[in-house]
């Protein structure tokens, strides 16, 4: 039987929690507050999807290695799937107009469609549609 995991938390380190909780309000996503303190907020993706946003002395905690500053290097992008493309469209551009700054430039395959952001850590997103009756 293969491994089946139920939810998905991404632990990421930001310097400013207030900053980082205004800036995904504005796109539009909530918060878990049962999860959520001066030290982290529990942000919802989806159903069982989560990111942690950890402060960074918090982040810390949980590892040994040295953080890597998000607006030099990356070590993840995380891949959001949108309904429509215009839904990739509006949470990108509520992201630019919240404060994140621009990844790559919209990617447009026909069946498949992408755009990008960093949010104010430079964490890097990707939101992308994918019309699944096109796909053979």
């Amino acid at each position: 039987m293969a491994l089946k995991i139920d939810n998905i938390f991404v632990n990421l380190p930001v310097k400013d929690l207030e900053k980082t909780k205004d800036f995904f309000s504005k796109i539009g996503f909530e918060f878990n507050e049962q999860f959520t303190d001066k030290n982290a907020a529990c942000l919802v993706i989806g159903d069982n999807i989560f990111a942690m946003l950890l402060t960074e002395d918090y982040f810390k905690t949980f590892t040994k290695k040295d953080l890597s500053n998000a607006t030099n290097t990356t070590e993840v992008i995380l891949a959001l799937s949108a309904e429509s493309r215009e839904q990739v469209d509006d949470i990108v551009n509520a992201a630019l107009a919240a404060g994140g700054s621009p990844s790559n430039d919209p990617v447009d395959h026909g069946f498949m469609y992408g755009w990008s952001f960093q949010d104010p850590d430079g964490h890097l997103w990707e939101v992308m549609y994918m019309d699944q009756s096109q796909v053979e």
